[in-house]
Formats: C-alpha cells, structure tokens, sequence
C-alpha cells in the first residue's frame, strides 16, 4: 500500500486538479490504483464525461455505507454500528457481542484497528485508534476526498470464522481470501481468488497469494457470494478487490470490497500465474475497447505457476515482533537453504525502505504503517509458495542479523 501524490488539495479541490490535468492531456480515461483516490477519480471521470466507477462508488469506500448496502441486499456480513465517539462506542459495545473490533470507516491496512474485549478496553481503544489515524494523516494514508473523514469509524462482530470445512488443518492457509476481478458496464468480471497466511493481531494482513488451491467447488461458492456482494455496490467501471472470511460448514462473510484492483503486488500474481493482465482489461473498459475476461473465474488448474506478495515487518508469521530493529539491507540477506531451491524472494523497489533504514517497530494499531515493505515471491506451486511465505517471516530478522555481523567480520 503506497500513500497519494503529493498535493495539498483535497475534496473538490483535489477533483478539480485531476479534472484540470486530465483535459490539459486530453486523457481518454483516468483510473486510480489507490485506495484513497477513488471517490475523487470517480467524480472527475463523470464532470470530464469519462467511464468509471459511477455515483456509488461511495459505497466500495465508506465501510458503513457498505455493510448497510449489503445487509439490505441479504450478502452475510457481521452486525455493526457506526461510532463518532467514546460515548457512542460504549453504547454500541453494549448492543453488540464482544469480541469485537474498532476500525476506521474510510481505512486501509488495517490503520486504527484494534479489538475489543471489554468495556473497560473502550476508552484507551478509542485514543489509539484515533491516535493512529493521525499518523496516517501525516504519511498520506488518508481519505483524499471527503472532509472530515479521519474521525469516521464503525465497530462490528468479529466474525466466527474457521478453515474447518475449507482448508486442511496442516494447509498453512489462514481463515480470509478475496476475489480480483473488473466490472465493465456494471457487469461484474471476478478473474481469480488470492489466499493469505493467517493475519497477526488484531488482524494486520502479511500476504497475499495466488492461486487459490480450493477444490473447485468450493471457489464457485466464494464466486458466487463475491458476485452477489460487488453486484449490490452498483459500481460502473473499475476493478475490485473483495475480501471474504471462511466460516463453519461451508459457510462465508464478505469483509468488504474495493473499487479498485487488489493493492501491493495482486496483478503481478495475476500476470504471472495465469498470463492475463488485469491492469490492461481495466484499461480497454475504461477506453471503450472489447475485453476478453475469462468466461468463468480462473482456478488453479488454470495456473502455470505461484505467485505472492509478502510484508517485510518486524514480526514473525505469529506475529512476535523482533528482540531487535537491525537496519533494512536487502543485499544482506541470503535465502539458501531457507525457500525452495526455485523460489525466488525479492524486495519491491519503490515500496521498501531505503537500505541503511531502521526497520519499525510493529504497534497493534498501526497495521501498515509498521510494514518495511513488501517481498515478491514466485514459486512453482501453490503449496511451496505458502511454505516458503513462512520461511521467509520466520528466518528474516536472523538472517538479516547474520548479513550485519557478517559484514563487520569482513570489514
């Protein structure tokens, strides 16, 4: 997850920059890639007369709009209220069952997330959430289009959710996944489901893999609620990314969807394992050009390999954090013997901390805001790729160690 150009303007302002900029090129189509753009790229494409994600494309973004929408529409989501302060967190903790989580309306990267347990959690809770919100403030990682939308949360159920009936109990796969698809038309396109290791608490994301090793029936289900979720956003043109949680027997809860392709390296994985490229059918859609989507959502028995994103933090795969904050030097990390002999881990330029960085410190309310950035691995199948992801967050802060103490016995 990258924060937004740099500029001061925001709301109409910001809109009326992309609208500026886009007839000073004489731009055929405009799209945005960050989560925090879509509202105000959605509202330039309608005054420039352009294809994208329509007048809705509010409810992809406002999570309590969107849980609204979805329960109107009978997609299973958890019970929620909308919270603007303590008081109303108490009230609403009182209404609902415990656990349940505190996040922000309009977040990212699990930014302001945390859970709660009791109602004496509620006061401190409600300060670090806020707190970290003012932190994503000051790195970009905010809403750039509607005012006031920092002090904006909800707090929901936390979902029951279980891989029993899904997954193996020895698979290494956690209890969530998302479809990535395109709608062109308002027709919904979903092309295949990413699978994740389990998060780390509270639930901060470390990966996103591709493909999804299900048994065929059970991906058509999760294709099936994801249809009925991004159906009932009433969107336009523009990719999407939903996320859904694994129940008991067989069962699904949708977490939310984005009007924007997957974040980090979700279209590479695609590229990569099934050689289409989602940036492009995006692109022809908004331009007005045919597209060729698959006739049915690609499984892995269409894949030609794996492929995955991985967070560089400071944590394990359990989400211990180091003893130590060595500083991030790539070229001092070697992975033989630790991933397969042909799966390959590289460091994404332009989303990792410069090396001779201090990596940070993992914070339980601060989700992305603690990664160092992200790893691409690619590996020949899905079951090594998901091994190797462990390998990988297990051995890092060693084998860094070992690169720096090797480097000082050498000088």
């Amino acid at each position: 997850m990258t924060p937004h150009w740099e500029t001061e303007r925001t709301g109409d302002d910001l809109v009326g920059l992309i609208v500026e900029e886009a007839e000073r090129i004489g731009a055929d189509a405009i799209l945005t890639l960050s989560e925090y753009a879509v509202i105000a790229v959605a509202e330039a494409a309608e005054r420039l007369g352009l294809r994208g994600a329509g007048p809705n494309a509010v409810n992809s973004r406002d999570k309590r709009r969107m849980r609204q929408v979805w329960e109107d529409a009978g997609v299973p989501v958890p019970r929620f209220r909308s919270v603007d302060s303590a008081a109303d967190l108490r009230k609403a903790f009182r209404e609902l069952e415990a656990p349940m989580l505190l996040k922000h309306a309009w977040g990212a990267g699990a930014i302001g997330q945390l859970v709660l347990e009791t109602e004496a959690d509620i006061e401190s809770a409600w300060a670090q959430a806020n707190e970290a919100m003012i932190r994503a403030r000051e790195r970009g990682y905010t809403e750039m289009q509607v005012a006031g939308a920092d002090a904006d949360f909800l707090v929901e159920e936390i979902i029951q959710a279980s891989t029993e009936s899904w997954w193996d109990a020895d698979s290494g796969y956690g209890d969530y996944l998302s479809v990535e698809g395109v709608v062109a038309g308002g027709v919904y396109h979903p092309v295949c489901i990413t699978s994740r290791i389990p998060t780390i608490p509270p639930f901060t994301e470390l990966s996103n893999l591709a493909p999804c090793a299900l048994p065929e029936a059970a991906q058509r289900e999760i294709e099936r609620v994801s249809r009925a979720a991004v159906d009932a956003l009433g969107l336009d043109y523009c990719g999407t990314h939903t996320e859904l949680k694994l129940c008991p027997d067989g069962k699904l809860s949708v977490l939310e969807s984005a009007a924007r392709l997957g974040g980090v390296m979700v279209a590479a994985e695609i590229e990569h394992c099934f050689g289409v490229d989602i940036v492009g059918m995006l692109t022809d859609a908004l331009l007005g050009e045919p597209i060729d989507p698959p006739e049915r959502m690609l499984l892995d028995t269409d894949a030609t390999g794996a492929a995955g994103s991985l967070s560089l933090i400071a944590t394990d795969s359990a989400g211990r954090p180091w003893t130590e904050h060595p500083v991030w030097d790539e070229s001092l990390v070697d992975w033989t013997g630790v991933v397969d002999p042909g799966t390959t881990v590289t460091a994404v330029p332009g989303l990792c901390i410069p090396a001779g960085t201090p990596m940070p410190a993992y914070d339980l309310s601060t989700g992305a805001l603690g990664y160092g950035g992200i790893f691409m691995l690619r590996a020949a199948s899905a079951d090594t790729l998901v091994a190797d992801s462990y390998h990988v967050l297990d051995n890092l802060e060693a084998l860094l160690a070992k690169g720096h103490e090797s480097r000082r016995t050498d000088a």
